[in-house]
């Protein structure tokens, strides 16, 4: 795709149609007097933070207990799903 050069006072004018083009992944630089200034282009893509796979909640086989357990301190939840003392 061949680099889109905008001189300032077109791109103030065409804003919304450049930010357009910039999520459809098109580059454009914004240039004054003809020398490149600033680039406009896609946000970075947000990624999900993936759970580790020693996270409790992937590994509720590993951490079940078996009974109604009665009631339990959060300290002994703790060392039940944590391994704390």
């Amino acid at each position: 795709m061949p680099e889109t050069v905008v001189n300032i006072h077109a791109a103030k004018t065409q804003l919304s149609q450049l930010v357009a083009r910039a999520e459809r992944g098109e580059r454009i630089t914004i240039a004054r007097a003809g020398k490149p200034v600033a680039q406009l282009g896609p946000a970075p893509r947000r990624t999900r933070r993936a759970l580790p796979p020693e996270d409790p909640l992937l590994n509720l086989d590993e951490f079940a207990i078996e009974g109604a357990g009665g009631k339990l301190t959060n300290a002994e939840i703790d060392r039940i799903v944590y391994g704390r003392p």
